[in-house]
């Protein structure tokens, strides 16, 4: 894994000024540990948090800010920890960051804990200070066994030095945080399936409302947040407002920063922070160095196996959440895969739906059997097998499986690069269509689920 700087091919050094994420990144990718962050001025935001700022200051300071969550939903955080009860009687309260980084083609979360888990910490810290939360949790994915190990070597650094527990510099403020690794699901990334997977539940998402901010962990208020969007805090208070917004390009409606990569077979695969509103021609020709030489780019993803295909002439968009929208798809987590020229598009998704499929939790009929169907139409397609009226049943699923007609956003998820890749390449579709099928009406073709 690659971190470059600012500016393509090095010529702009990191610095606390343009990355507040990465510029304490050593150079040999070792960990950063309690002596060396806080020689490079670490916890000095928690510091001023305790000092000098209120609670609800800490809540409005974000809320100003406009960060918004980097998990792939980009709800605004100010909102969302206002959402808290401001009821002083409620003296149990969660912190919960979402670690679980299971989306494909995202590393982002796990370049910070294993690197920067200090900064990790910090930002729960102030954040916990600002929710008057007393416990924290970082339910981390189980196969991410190095960021285990790191942060619970930085948690207990932090201990030692009187940055948790109890009394926290002075202030009569507790706070304890523990890192809670999950079994590897990917529908764990969903905030209330994550919350019945720590209580030791299986993990299906819950009814909303109620929300976590009313009804969490063991039924006591909590406030879900990614590891990203938590890194972004320290930074916030340190530096303030109109720094953090001056930081994103013109036309960005989204503020700071983004950790943002390209993966595929592009000369430079690696991950960087940049400002919103680069193009995505920046990131894929500057910093990801364009295609490999004997390889031409198809397609391209923006954020995750969850958001939809683009062509190379969408490369223009800029990257933020309005700018990705503005072509068809979502930002998602903004690490891009380029889609090289030799790839069958049928053949990729028939892989993409088969991990969605599998991953699908099973609670909802239209994401427990509408996925396997795709996948079963997908590898028809794909041997060549496939009947006519296969692609508009696809179709039909893509429409059936949209948002707001399942019990949670896994299967808009799943389907979204299925009806975007229809949408685009759908002749390698229909050369999967075998010459002498019958036409049979759209979803009446039988399916065996799990077949």
């Amino acid at each position: 894994m690659t971190l470059t700087s600012f500016g393509p091919a090095n010529r702009i050094k990191r610095s606390a000024e343009t990355h507040p994420l990465t510029w304490r990144l050593r150079d040999d990718g070792e960990a950063v540990w309690l002596d060396e962050y806080q020689a490079k001025n670490g916890y000095a935001a928690a510091r001023k948090a305790f000092a000098d700022m209120a609670q609800d200051d800490i809540v409005q300071t974000v809320k100003d800010a406009g960060l918004k969550g980097r998990g792939g939903a980009g709800f605004p955080t100010g909102v969302k920890w206002g959402l808290m009860p401001k009821d002083e009687s409620i003296n149990i309260r969660y912190l919960l960051c979402n670690a679980d980084e299971m989306e494909p083609n995202t590393w982002k979360d796990r370049m910070l804990m294993e690197q920067l888990p200090h900064l990790l910490i910090e930002g729960m810290l102030i954040s916990a200070r600002a929710l008057k939360t007393y416990r924290g949790y970082i339910f981390l994915r189980g196969e991410y066994t190095t960021a285990a190990k790191h942060l619970n070597r930085a948690v207990e650094e932090a201990k030692a030095a009187g940055l948790l527990g109890k009394n926290i510099l002075g202030s009569g403020f507790d706070f304890e945080l523990f890192v809670h690794t999950g079994a590897g699901r990917y529908i764990c990334g969903e905030e209330t399936a994550l919350i019945n997977s720590l209580e030791g539940r299986r993990a299906n998402p819950r009814s909303k409302p109620p929300f976590p901010a009313a009804v969490g962990v063991w039924g006591k208020p909590t406030c879900v947040n990614n590891v990203e969007t938590l890194c972004n805090v320290p930074a916030i208070i340190a530096d303030g407002v109109d720094w953090y917004k001056s930081l994103a390009r013109e036309g960005s409606e989204d503020m700071g920063t983004k950790l943002m990569g390209f993966s595929g077979k592009v000369k430079n695969p690696g991950l960087w922070e940049l400002p919103f509103g680069v193009t995505g021609r920046e990131l894929f020709e500057d910093y990801a160095g364009g295609m490999r030489d004997g390889f031409k780019l198809k397609c391209w993803q923006p954020g995750g196996a969850g958001t939809g295909f683009l062509l190379p002439e969408h490369l223009d968009a800029q990257m933020y959440a309005g700018g990705i929208a503005k072509v068809g798809t979502r930002m998602g987590t903004g690490l891009a895969m380029a889609v090289d020229d030799s790839v069958n598009m049928v053949s990729l998704l028939r892989n993409m739906e088969e991990f969605f499929s599998r991953e699908s939790c099973g609670f909802c009929t239209p994401c427990r059997d509408g996925l396997p169907w795709s996948v079963k139409l997908l590898r028809a397609i794909e041997n060549g097998e496939g009947q006519a009226g296969d692609i508009e049943t696809l179709l039909g699923l893509v429409g059936f499986l949209g948002p707001g007609k399942t019990f949670c956003a896994h299967a808009p998820g799943a389907v979204e690069p299925l009806g975007s890749a229809i949408k685009y390449f759908r002749p390698e579709f229909e050369a999967g269509i075998a010459p002498t099928s019958a036409v049979v009406p759209p979803l009446a073709r039988p399916i065996v689920v799990g077949a």
